[in-house]
């Protein structure tokens, strides 16, 4: 049974190295194209595989089940470490909101917006508050400044850090 609790420590360690330290073969076996391999699966693995095999061996049961039990039990767990670390790793970062999501949004002047150049506004967008240079739509303005506090409406995107706006319609009283 100790071989097996050895097992088990070194695949533990494998999988707290990974997790500490990162992916330790990442690249290694781009050759093979073996897109099924990480440092996570494999200390996952050979962990599972280990304690696994020292439970059963712990409970009597005969060397084949042994061995069956800690292969079943390490690629379950190898599996799963590598679904949790394909899942953390295909996260593309598209928490943040692109300028594009803002088309149509309602936004608040901080700093006034020119006839002729930029300020600045806030659009409130996927849970938070985003801000972002300003400039006035000249085909729906009349070309007088917006001042600060004024509703307006984002109508176009510049650049990944400006807009173009106009004035929001008013509610009749």
């Amino acid at each position: 049974m100790s071989i097996f609790l050895v097992i088990g420590v070194v695949g533990l360690a494998i999988l707290v190295f990974s997790l500490v330290m990162g992916d330790l073969l990442e690249g290694f076996f781009d050759a093979l194209d073996a897109e099924w391999f990480s440092t996570a699966a494999l200390g996952g693995f050979v962990g599972a595989l280990g304690f696994g095999a020292g439970i059963a061996d712990a409970l009597g049961a005969p060397g084949l089940v042994v061995g069956g039990v800690g292969l079943a039990s390490g690629l379950v767990a190898g599996w799963l470490a590598l679904w949790l670390t394909r899942l953390l790793k295909s996260d593309d970062g598209s928490g943040a909101p692109s300028p594009d999501e803002t088309l149509g949004h309602d936004a608040t002047v901080l700093t006034a917006i020119p006839a002729d150049g930029f300020g600045t506004v806030r659009v409130q967008l996927g849970g938070g508050t985003r801000q972002y240079n300003a400039k006035l739509d000249p085909s729906q303005t009349d070309g007088t400044a917006i001042e600060p506090g004024t509703p307006v409406h984002v109508t176009g995107v510049l650049s990944p850090t400006a807009v173009t706006v106009a004035p929001s319609w008013r509610e009749l009283p």
